[in-house]
């Protein structure tokens, strides 16, 4: 008997409207910011319209001892998720933007796994919002520029540490290469 992969189990499921969703966690469609029809943010202003709720209980799941496939943390929110709304309460998970690990083949996803994963799995993994990619695309300005600034002479004569604070083996020789140790 084989068992179907993460994405087999991903595509085979079919997501529950949005909106259904939202209410059952109480939050109205004015709530919502929309991004496709399968994921959305809660807008901030939810902050205040629900500032009157009754405060709930809040579960970390954590791991500091990494595998080449990820800690299985994803996995284990997820499931105690559904376990939660198995018993009757009502529970609601956050899950962080995941990294480009699982992208390049470096690590698992980080929708979770099996039948205790979030969907769209795919998208989850590639970019999701796009939020991940613009804070990408601003480091990479960032870096340009600071490399731009290192080329032109470095007018100011020196670096704010606050500024350079990368740590890739390329950019400390880099930096080493042209008299910058003391970062």
């Amino acid at each position: 008997m084989s068992f179907p992969s993460d994405l087999e189990i991903a595509r085979a499921a079919t997501p529950k409207p949005l909106l259904e969703i939202a209410a059952q966690m109480g939050l109205g469609e004015h709530l919502l910011e929309p991004h496709g029809s399968s994921l959305a943010k809660i807008r901030l202003e939810a902050i205040e319209e629900l500032k009157d709720r009754p405060k709930a209980k809040y579960v970390v799941v954590t791991a500091i001892t990494p595998t080449p496939l990820g800690e299985g943390k994803t996995t284990t929110t997820v499931g105690l998720g559904q376990a939660m709304k198995h018993i009757g309460k009502r529970s609601v998970i956050a899950l962080r933007q995941p990294s480009m690990g699982p992208t390049f083949g470096i690590k698992g996803g980080a929708a979770g796994g099996g039948y205790s994963q979030v969907i769209p799995m795919d998208l989850l993994n590639l970019h999701l919002t796009g939020d991940f990619h613009a804070v990408t695309a601003a480091h990479n300005l960032l870096s340009a520029m600071l490399d731009n600034h290192l080329h032109q002479g470095n007018e100011l004569g020196r670096l704010w540490a606050a500024v350079t604070a990368w740590k890739s083996p390329v950019r400390c020789r880099f930096k080493r290469s042209i008299g910058i140790t003391w970062l």
